[in-house]
């Protein structure tokens, strides 16, 4: 690790590319999901979308990049469709499990 490197830029470089790892992917989004917020809801798909390419997921997704931008900024409102979407063009899929196990 480059100790010279700002700790923020080599945290989000690490980060973006652990998030390539489904598993990381899946580990992280659930984390965040936790949390019961919404805006770092969308902040953790933007970043696993930026692990796998903007363009590429929205390709996949067969979303237009500006709306996948929009729908996933901090101000997004994605469609449940939209975030089913983005969710299989990583790998991923959206599950429910009891609340209280």
């Amino acid at each position: 690790m480059n100790m010279n490197a700002p700790r923020d830029v080599s945290y989000q470089g690490y980060l973006i590319e652990s998030l390539k790892d489904p598993l990381e992917a899946a580990a992280y989004v659930e984390a965040v999901m936790e949390l019961d917020d919404p805006t770092a809801l969308l902040l953790a798909l933007r970043q696993v979308a930026k692990a796998h390419g903007m363009a590429e997921v929205a390709r996949r997704a067969d979303v237009g990049e500006k709306t996948l931008f929009k729908a996933l900024s901090a101000e997004g409102n994605p469609t449940l469709s939209t975030i089913h979407k983005v969710l299989h063009a990583v790998g991923l899929r959206l599950s429910v499990t009891p609340e209280h196990a």
